[in-house]
């Protein structure tokens, strides 16, 4: 794996929304985390047996990830009155059953206790994510066909 190749998972990691990324290759282990101001990465070099392993120097280590501060910013003083629903396994968040139907839930859609509002991908299982709560959907906070970790916020619901 050369340094452009490494360049672009930083880049596609970043925009993924994952919050930490391992890969562990034949030769070579690499660890992409990302938090909301900077990207950091850490290569290791896999030694022959007996060998202890050595960090490799990250030169990639401050790629910059694309945010938008002031969106967030302000996301985070208007939702305090609003509760979210979580993402409660890793997978992949889709809005519709299938690509042919319709979403399950839209902005302004009222959701009561264990309605189903999307659905999350894991290991080839489609799993349907309940709403845990009554009340009107205010935002979807992620992307259809995007990753999401477990626990990420994925609609903000004000309750009713």
């Amino acid at each position: 794996m050369d340094l452009k190749d490494i360049q672009n998972l930083i880049k596609f990691v970043a925009k993924s929304g994952a919050n930490e990324v391992k890969l562990e290759m034949e030769d070579i282990k690499i660890t992409i985390k990302t938090g909301s101001e900077k990207t950091e990465t850490t290569i290791v070099q896999q030694a022959p047996m007996g060998m202890p392993q050595m960090p490799m120097g990250t030169p990639v280590a401050q790629a910059p990830v694309e945010t938008s501060k002031p969106v967030e910013d302000s996301t985070k003083e208007d939702t305090s009155k609003y509760i979210e629903i979580t993402s409660p396994i890793i997978g992949t968040f889709y809005r519709k059953p299938s690509p042919d139907k319709p979403v399950f839930v839209e902005v302004g859609d009222i959701v009561s206790e264990d309605s189903i509002v999307c659905i999350v991908e894991a290991m080839k299982l489609f799993n349907e994510i309940e709403s845990e709560v009554s009340g009107k959907i205010v935002k979807v906070l992620v992307e259809d066909g995007t990753p999401v970790e477990f626990g990420q916020p994925i609609f903000l619901v004000e309750p009713v």
